[in-house]
């Protein structure tokens, strides 16, 4: 499985989850809170709450870059901290994408479906490398 080679990196690279998940959070952040708002007719999520999906990843980027250049103990517990964030972050977005589910298009659904794949993929990445340290 390819996870597993990236849980034995994770291992002996611990910040630097920190580092990816930052990114990732940016990255979604900008996406959702500008690209998805201004093409909010091909994707349908509503403006509201594209603006509310996107504030949550700045807030990870902030702790992510925080445990990345502070935290040098204690690293499994806040790899657990971002892993149950990030966890919720997606419970949060099926549960939002489920209620406006009446307007949200195919393109939207695919964009929604496939962030959560990858934030819970990572999810499950510092989940498990959290359990070694």
């Amino acid at each position: 499985m390819i996870i597993e080679p990236l849980v034995k990196w994770g291992i002996t690279h611990p910040k630097k989850i920190f580092q990816i998940d930052g990114f990732g959070a940016i990255l979604s952040a900008l996406l959702l809170g500008v690209v998805l708002v201004r093409l909010e007719r091909f994707f349908g999520i509503p403006v509201s709450t594209l603006y509310l999906l996107a504030a949550l990843p700045c807030l990870f980027a902030l702790y992510d870059f925080y445990c990345y250049f502070r935290v040098n103990e204690k690293i499994g517990r806040f790899l657990t901290g971002i892993a149950i964030a990030n966890l919720a972050y997606c419970a949060l977005s099926i549960g939002l994408a489920i209620y406006h589910r009446s307007v949200i298009t195919y393109l939207g659904w695919i964009y929604i479906l496939g962030e959560i794949g990858i934030v819970s993929i990572l999810a499950i990445l510092e989940l498990k490398v959290a359990k070694h340290h």
